[in-house]
């Protein structure tokens, strides 16, 4: 109540000041937005936008620019020269917040080289490494509804955040006693100083230029109809420019949704994942007669893919595209004598065993990580580092993928060009990407799989998530829809409990994640979300046919839920 009482007293922007006049009587909506600070992690932060410490506004954006302006600063005035390179996407106050970032760290003689127009997370990322910048920050909320915001921190690598260094930044935070202090430049003062270097043309040519390199096979059918739709995002400028100088010349752009629009106004979630996102895409994809479907969320590092089927369309899963895409640039490789003796694919521990099983049957190491792709890029940059490993693809189920190491992040405008080219090699010998990876569980067992997201909003709501882990944890159950569990998996305290008694070491960070292994090889994994209110219950068998594993999955979801 004191803070609210505070942030009533300041000269805030009437959107802000009439939010905190309108809950003045109820005291669970003030709570809300005050009992915490938005929470800052290696993934950065995301949250509603509004009023109030708990939520994206232009006063926690400072505070959030403040901590790492004073991290920066703590690595001494090669650091401060190098820099960070801003981004953005669509979203509602992006561009300001983008802006104001700059403004704070001017204060602080950093100089901030800010995209003139929104640009893709993983150009961003790319971004970061070729400027030789010392950080990046990228303004979004990803897939998140239209409601939210937020704000991701890079590395110098182009990678997020390492805990170290996002921990750094936390407890810098937390030393400013009022968010209301923060010094900021003017936009003029930032200009005429340098610190403010606007950029756009150059390193859109320079992304492209990396993005060509891709393309490693000529046997492919560049008149294949295409429809793309970046749902009022960033991906619209360097996806559409990519897929032209591939030689894709029969490319449709679902019109509405190149509207860059932070209101979304064509989609109540800006998701790939979800069927209701490719609506005016299959729309259009039927009356040009497409094979091939794409689609970015706002910030275009997801991609989401739907392919003909009879009369209308199929969405193929993250899982799906990932095992697809795998197996094609296995096979490519292998075809172009390009094979490393040591390669290496690395994936979650939440992601579907076929990748694994195919990167097996071309002698390819599989690394399993944490969920989040900082993780996949830690271990991009170790293996650079030791040359233990060649990196051949990165991948995780939530439509996140990784081919080449110019960016370090998931990249869905570098995989909207290899899946073009994938989808137009097999068009070429009479195949559809669904007949491949049929193929494909015929070889290697039909897997699906399946995710389950509770909301737990509020204060109440993170309580609610810890208590369901601490009661799998209190109560693990033997058997889980007749079949016995054989293992299980705590990675917040890096042991494996065997069925005979026995315990084996996790060689990875601690994280609150449980994962039960049946004994048909079938897995349930709970975790909680580390950007949304969310539980999210994975589920994943593998069955004789499809629809063996389709019941199998409806009775682990049954079973478990």
């Amino acid at each position: 109540m004191q803070l609210y009482s505070h942030w009533k007293k300041q000269q805030l922007p009437d959107d802000l000041l009439n939010e905190l006049h309108s809950i003045s009587e109820d005291a669970k909506l003030i709570e809300d937005r005050f009992y915490q600070y938005v929470s800052f992690g290696t993934g950065g932060m995301r949250g509603l936008l509004g009023a109030g410490t708990n939520r994206i506004n232009i006063y926690t954006i400072r505070r959030v620019s403040e901590g790492l302006a004073r991290f920066i600063e703590s690595n001494g005035e090669e650091a401060k020269k190098r820099g960070v390179v801003i981004a953005y996407d669509t979203r509602h106050f992006s561009q300001e917040f983008a802006v104001e970032t700059a403004r704070v760290l001017g204060v602080h003689g950093i100089t901030s080289y800010v995209y003139r127009e929104s640009r893709p997370t993983p150009q961003l990322s790319f971004s970061v490494r070729e400027l030789n910048a010392y950080a990046g920050v990228v303004i979004t909320a990803s897939h998140n509804p239209k409601q939210y915001n937020g704000f991701k921190v890079y590395g110098e690598d182009g990678a997020q955040l390492v805990p170290s260094a996002a921990k750094a930044i936390v407890d810098y935070m937390e030393e400013i006693e009022d968010l209301f202090e923060i010094e900021t430049l003017d936009g003029q003062e930032l200009e005429s100083e340098g610190l403010l270097q606007w950029i756009l043309e150059e390193l859109d040519a320079r992304y492209l230029q990396h993005l060509l390199t891709l393309k490693e096979n000529a046997e492919i059918d560049l008149a294949m109809r295409i429809v793309y739709s970046p749902l009022h995002g960033s991906g619209l400028v360097p996806v559409r420019e990519g897929l032209q100088q591939f030689g894709f010349n029969n490319v449709h752009l679902v019109e509405e949704q190149a509207v860059q629009d932070g209101e979304f106004p064509t989609v109540s979630y800006p998701n790939p994942e979800e069927p209701a996102a490719f609506k005016l895409a299959m729309e259009l994809g039927e009356q040009v007669g497409a094979d091939l479907l794409l689609a970015t969320d706002p910030d275009a590092d997801r991609l989401g893919v739907a392919v003909r089927e009879g009369e209308g369309y199929e969405l193929l899963t993250g899982n799906q595209l990932g095992a697809l895409l795998l197996h094609y640039i296995l096979q490519t490789k292998l075809n172009n004598g390009t094979m490393p003796t040591n390669g290496a694919m690395i994936k979650t521990i939440v992601t579907s065993e076929l990748g694994a099983k195919i990167a097996t049957h071309y002698t390819i190491e599989t690394i399993n990580t944490l969920t989040g792709f900082k993780y996949i890029a830690e271990k991009i940059e170790e293996y650079e580092q030791t040359g233990e490993y060649a990196y051949l693809f990165g991948y995780e189920e939530s439509y996140g993928y990784l081919i080449k190491t110019f960016a370090r992040d998931k990249d869905a405008v570098q995989v909207a060009l290899k899946v073009a080219e994938m989808a137009a090699f097999y068009a070429k010998k009479g195949k559809s990407l669904l007949a491949v990876l049929n193929e494909l569980f015929k070889e290697y067992g039909y897997h699906q799989e399946a995710l389950v997201s509770q909301v737990f909003e509020g204060k109440d709501g993170q309580e609610k998530m810890q208590a369901i882990l601490s009661h799998y944890r209190e109560n693990s159950p033997t058997s889980i829809a007749g079949l016995p569990v054989v293992r299980i998996e705590d990675y917040l305290t890096s042991k494996a409990f065997l069925a005979d008694g026995s315990t084996k070491e996790i060689q990875l960070p601690k994280e609150n994640v449980l994962k039960f292994v049946l004994e048909n090889n079938s897995w349930i994994a709970i975790r909680p979300s580390g950007t949304e209110p969310k539980c999210k219950y994975y589920f994943g068998v593998v069955a004789d046919s499809n629809e063996a594993a389709e019941l199998l999955l409806a009775d682990l979801k049954s079973a478990f839920l």
